[in-house]
């Protein structure tokens, strides 16, 4: 199989190979700096109206075409993919949205988070995508309020989401979400991202078995590339999982009126969700840990190896060198100089020893 010179050159420079682009993408987070947010090419707003009898979906041209769905009689969702400054702080004023929380749907590098502010609750944190060609984690920030019948989320991206099968739910007649408020839709919400967190979890978990057999049967500096990179994934897992257990908690403890009581159980099960995700993730860190000592071990086992070949093969010429430094040296009167066969008992004994030398070291085990 033929392999593009832009495939394999890239292995010839140290930063590619071992992926420090990657870490300063990761790392690189000062909450002090607000970051500006680039404007969406392209934004797509889609509305939901439902109640238990009636399900109404259709997309808005501006968010001018949606705002009347806050005095509607329906369950509203409207779903805006794609952010501009203008659209947001348009819908957001005339649906009462405080001004830093505007501030926070625009900001990028957000830590998830919940927040309790002018009667509406407010959910910010990420979605979790695998990228199959790259072998890395993309994260994609959504913020999602709850109102009294209503909810909004906002999306980074226009073209993409976990909330499909959340739509297709809206479209069964006695679907239960039909049958509840706008907190049981935002709980379908959260609980779609989260059960979307298994998925690329399982993701990551094939890289690391992949990544664990080349250790075990040949590994190279590569390999190691690739455990450290791993590493990597999974501080991006670790950061949004821990905000996000603390997001739903925040939520279970919340005393709001827009929060019914017999919903607040379906959150605790998000909840659970996303501790068992944390847990994971501690267990894919300590075995991409045993992994990396392994690969140590290996290396050491592999040098181990070279040395005692060579140690083995410095013994076994050992006895030559003596023999042929003793017949070697300038006297006049060296036994058997003039013997017709001292030259050839020289070499037999430069043989033999090291023969000898073999057997006893096999016969205690040293090889």
């Amino acid at each position: 199989m033929s392999m593009s010179p832009q495939k394999y050159l890239r292995y010839l420079m140290l930063p590619n190979l071992f992926g420090t682009a990657r870490t300063k993408e990761i790392l690189q987070v000062n909450p002090t700096v607000l970051p500006q947010r680039e404007e969406a090419n392209e934004v797509k707003i889609f509305v939901y109206e439902y109640d238990a009898h009636s399900v109404h979906e259709y997309g808005a041209e501006s968010v001018a075409d949606c705002l009347h769905c806050k005095e509607g009689k329906y369950i509203s969702w409207i779903n805006i993919d794609g952010l501009r400054k203008n659209e947001v702080e348009t819908i957001c004023n005339d649906y009462g949205i405080h001004p830093l929380v505007i501030e926070d749907i625009l900001s990028i590098n957000q830590r998830p988070k919940f927040d309790e502010v002018d009667g509406i609750l407010f959910c910010l944190l990420n979605m979790l995508y695998f990228n199959e060609q790259k072998k890395s984690i993309e994260t994609e920030q959504i913020s999602i309020i709850l109102g009294p019948k209503y909810v909004l989320s906002f999306q980074e991206d226009s073209e993409r989401d976990v909330f499909n099968p959340l739509r297709h739910r809206l479209k069964i007649n006695n679907a239960k979400i039909r049958q509840r408020g706008a907190d049981y839709l935002c709980y379908s919400l959260l609980d779609l991202i989260v059960d979307n967190y298994f998925i690329v979890m399982e993701k990551v978990s094939e890289q690391i078995e992949i990544v664990e057999e080349e250790v075990i049967r040949n590994a190279n500096t590569r390999s190691l590339a690739r455990i450290n990179q791993l590493r990597k994934e999974l501080i991006v897992l670790k950061r949004n999982f821990a905000p996000v257990r603390d997001l739903l908690n925040g939520i279970i403890r919340s005393e709001s009126e827009l929060l019914d009581e017999a919903t607040t159980k379906y959150y605790k099960d998000v909840y659970d969700h996303i501790i068992q995700a944390y847990d994971l993730s501690e267990n894919y860190r300590d075995i991409i840990s045993s992994m990396q000592d392994l690969y140590i071990n290996n290396v050491n086992l592999r040098m181990n190896e070279v040395m005692k070949v060579m140690a083995i093969v410095t013994c076994l010429l050992a006895p030559a060198t003596v023999i042929g430094g003793i017949f070697g040296m300038n006297f006049e009167t060296i036994p058997y100089i003039h013997n017709r066969w001292g030259f050839f008992l020289a070499v037999g004994a430069m043989l033999l020893i090291p023969l000898w030398m073999i057997r006893l070291f096999r016969k205690r085990g040293w090889f």
